[in-house]
């Protein structure tokens, strides 16, 4: 019997948000899991700064680079505004729908 190695690497979402309509998706799919993880969001907000040029995002949110990193960082404690602004500079806007 012969031994094989297999090789793993990691998952990593950034790999596949190719577009907008990708990221759209995955803050919808993140936006839905908050009401059970509050952290949700901000997580994935920094999934898709990732997957973009961070220090753009960061110049057109009004932070630093590191400073919006740590805040959508797993460790992160974003404020609403925050959020807000960075939804707003990836071209993205959130809105509320009547679910009743």
């Amino acid at each position: 019997m012969t031994s094989k190695t297999e090789k793993y690497t990691s998952f990593n979402p950034a790999d596949y948000l190719d577009g907008i309509d990708d990221v759209a998706a995955y803050l919808e799919i993140a936006l839905e899991e908050s009401a059970d993880d509050p952290t949700a969001v901000p997580r994935a907000l920094g999934v898709i700064a990732r997957s973009r040029n961070m220090s753009e995002l960061a110049r057109r949110v009004g932070m630093s680079r590191d400073g919006l990193y740590k805040a959508l960082s797993a460790e992160g404690n974003p404020t609403w505004s925050t959020v807000l602004k960075v939804t707003n500079a990836l071209g993205l806007r959130l809105t509320l729908h009547p679910v009743a």
